[in-house]
């Protein structure tokens, strides 16, 4: 257990020592400033805008933001499903796959344009090796720099700033940050032992005498882009925990850090943005407290057990069920609050194999989508807790609240609540739906608490852009592939148009002196007032389904005397 709680702790002391490096890189980038990569990414950016006319494109309005990013996501959308259905007409498909069904398909390719990721299939039995490298590797870099480029925008348009041009920061975040990290980071998975192979699969003799397929492809540069961008969606069917996409130690530490680099580090960008880096360092703080007590609160319950089990047994064991041993209880606790804080959804064990207090912690992740929250979007969530609570203490005080200078107005206070109530609405509605008919719709393979659990979390994970899932579920169904296309593309898309139209209404106000009645924000005591508002809101509005899942679980194992 010692052993585990001190890789835990090593983690952490990595992440808050590269995690403003990314941030600050990432400032210099948004602010125009010049960095070592010019001579190299100039050229190519130049030619890119150029080309594409979007150059001497002006700032975009709050509208043509909104558009820009509706029609460009339309576009990628309608090219990859003609990718998908045409699968077994185009090359690099060496195991002669066919074309999935088009609900599947559907699926496919909105859960990878909304940054989800979420799978209801098996990669190497799926997709060929084209359309996993020609279509979801693209839209793994076009739906992770979306993100950005939307929480730019906001953090802009909170600081009074024009909101800037979609498609030049779609390309920036594409060849400033997730091209150059990802090009270094795969040659790093390579050499770690990570395969990158266009050849078909590997035909071997076990050690019995039978002959055996193993999948391979080109895995490496597919790895990097997954956990960077957030996106989680893996090249083979179980995901970090297969040993060509995560061999070793090494890999999954280099995977956990990579997922968590941008969504941190995008709140010291915020902070130099801003130009208040100590309310980025406090906001910082305040998602990593939170971050760290949701890991130990995991990483205890599998180092206790299964009750039911230790009582069998006599002594208490940790829960192995569903984990690599190469990783153990303490590395898949990590990851699981890692993946689902992080919106990336990527696993290297099986959710669904964890206790009732991992299947807690996971899902309050994705229940408050801020720790650390979405590839960019998280970041702007954080901002909208932050109004909400700027809202009421004015209601205290009896001042009309403020931000960064700027009045805070009914028309924000609307949109702000528009964001957090879209979220339980895409997921709470289709969940009872599913739950109201469970042997036609829920798919669910384990009944009784854990299975409401498993119906509610693939909903979750859905509408807040994660990807991950139970499993168990059986959810590869006209039903659930559609009833989870609303989820993804709701959780999406409508809480994107409320930030970009919030952020555009706060840019177009007047700022106002500060006086010494001002609230400020940038205090120990105001962070810890927003992050009450946020476990309050967020209690609210789920506690009901914690309770009905892994709290009741919980209880359900504690054995009788």
């Amino acid at each position: 257990m010692l052993q585990g709680f001190f890789q835990i702790v090593l983690f952490m002391v990595i992440l808050v020592a590269i995690a403003p490096l990314f941030g600050r890189y990432m400032a210099i980038v948004f602010l125009g400033q010049k960095t070592w990569l010019d001579p190299v990414i100039t050229p190519i950016e130049r030619l890119i805008l150029n080309g594409s006319g979007v150059l001497s494109a002006k700032s975009m309005t709050g509208r043509q933001y909104i558009q820009a990013v509706l029609i460009s996501n339309l576009m990628m959308m309608v090219f990859v499903l003609a990718i998908f259905l045409l699968q077994n007409r185009l090359p690099l498909n060496p195991t002669e796959l066919n074309a999935p069904s088009w609900d599947l398909a559907l699926h496919t390719v909105i859960s990878f344009t909304t940054n989800t990721d979420q799978q209801h299939y098996s990669g190497e039995t799926t997709y060929s090796y084209f359309s996993q490298m020609g279509g979801l590797g693209f839209l793994m870099f076009t739906s992770a720099a979306t993100g950005i480029a939307v929480a730019i925008a906001f953090i802009r348009g909170l600081t009074g700033k024009p909101l800037g041009n979609f498609y030049t920061d779609l390309i920036v975040s594409i060849t400033r940050i997730l091209l150059p990290i990802s090009i270094v980071g795969a040659i790093a998975l390579l050499i770690a032992g990570v395969p990158e192979t266009l050849a078909g699969p590997a035909q071997i003799t076990t050690l019995e005498g039978a002959n055996q397929t193993i999948a391979l492809g080109p895995v490496a540069h597919f790895e990097i882009i997954k956990q960077l961008g957030e996106n989680g969606g893996g090249f083979f069917g179980i995901n970090s925990a297969h040993p060509f996409e995560n061999p070793n130690n090494f890999t999954n530490l280099l995977e956990t850090i990579i997922m968590l680099v941008i969504p941190a580090g995008l709140i010291i960008t915020y902070g130099i943005l801003a130009d208040n880096p100590k309310q980025g360092w406090l906001i910082f703080w305040m998602v990593f407290i939170l971050y760290a007590i949701l890991i130990f609160i995991t990483a205890w319950g599998e180092f206790q057990g299964n009750p039911l089990v230790n009582n069998i047994l006599g002594e208490s064991q940790p829960n192995l069920e569903g984990k690599e041993v190469r990783f153990g209880p303490a590395l898949t606790a990590l990851w699981a609050v890692s993946t689902t804080g992080t919106m990336c959804g990527a696993v290297n064990g099986m959710h669904d194999s964890l206790m009732p207090t991992g299947g807690f912690a996971t899902l309050s992740n994705l229940f408050l989508q801020i720790i650390w929250g979405g590839q960019g979007t998280g970041t702007a969530y954080l901002f909208v807790f932050l109004i909400l609570t700027i809202f009421l203490t004015g209601l205290m005080v009896g001042r009309t609240p403020e931000f960064l200078g700027r009045k805070i107005e009914k028309r924000e206070i609307v949109l702000a609540s528009i964001i957090l109530l879209v979220h339980p609405i895409a997921i709470l509605i289709p969940a009872a739906i599913a739950l109201a008919f469970p042997e036609t719709l829920s798919g669910i393979s384990n009944p009784g608490f854990h299975g409401i659990s498993q119906v509610v979390y693939e909903y979750a994970s859905a509408a807040a852009n994660n990807g991950s899932g139970f499993e168990g579920l059986l959810d590869n169904t006209l039903w659930w592939n559609l009833s989870a296309s609303f989820s993804l593309l709701a959780g999406r898309y409508i809480p994107i148009m409320a930030l970009i139209f919030l952020a555009d209404s706060v840019a177009r106000k007047q700022p106002v002196p500060e006086t010494t009645g001002t609230l400020r924000t940038d205090t120990p005591l105001f962070t810890t007032v927003t992050a009450g508002a946020i476990v309050i809101l967020g209690a609210l509005t789920f506690l009901p389904v914690l309770a009905l899942g892994p709290v009741a679980e919980a209880f359900n194992l504690i054995p009788t005397l």
